[in-house]
């Protein structure tokens, strides 16, 4: 399968990119040699300063500074003091946007992806295009993708935590 290249995260915003990578493969390769893929089935998008449920809202912080680099760059953050969680970063440079990896083939939930993955702060700011370690690839599913809110982003109020921004492929419902 070909690697898709940095320009398709560029081109593109997070809303538009968090439907179309649904039937995406991940790809992650370990030190061990030993490789992981798996198409991608469940997303969220972040869009920019405007989105109260993104972590660039708040501003560009030294957590959050990648989002404000150009698409195509990997943007991980800690949770609950045990899950890294991956996201891809999207669009053009100082327009931070992010897109959510929320489930892949046998395996759901962003927390068990990083678990999986063995992701660590080391991934921040990774490059999808040169990466040796993660990347993905183009690949499709047949089905339909549907839309729902957002998970876990009430903090964001009622119009930003109600937006119809998680993508599921069908199989998933």
């Amino acid at each position: 399968m070909d690697r898709i290249p940095n320009s398709y995260f560029q081109t593109y915003d997070s809303l538009f990119l968090a439907q179309d990578l649904i039937g995406k493969t991940l790809v992650r390769q370990f030190d061990t040699g030993e490789i992981i893929r798996r198409k991608i089935l469940e997303t969220e998008a972040y869009l920019g300063k405007e989105d109260l449920a993104c972590h660039a809202s708040k501003g560009k912080t030294p957590r959050t500074s990648v989002m404000f680099e150009e698409g195509g760059k990997v943007y991980v953050y800690f949770i609950y003091g045990m899950y890294w969680l991956l996201n891809i970063v999207t669009g053009e440079k100082d327009h931070p946007q992010a897109v959510l990896i929320r489930g892949i083939e046998e395996c759901l939930g962003p927390g068990r992806i990083g678990k999986l993955l063995q992701l660590d702060k080391s991934f921040y700011g990774e490059n999808l295009e040169t990466s040796s370690r993660i990347w993905i690839e183009d690949s499709s599913l047949k089905g339909s993708v549907l839309s729902t809110p957002r998970i876990g982003v009430d903090y964001a109020g009622e119009i930003w935590k109600n937006k119809p921004w998680r993508f599921v492929h069908e199989n998933l419902t």
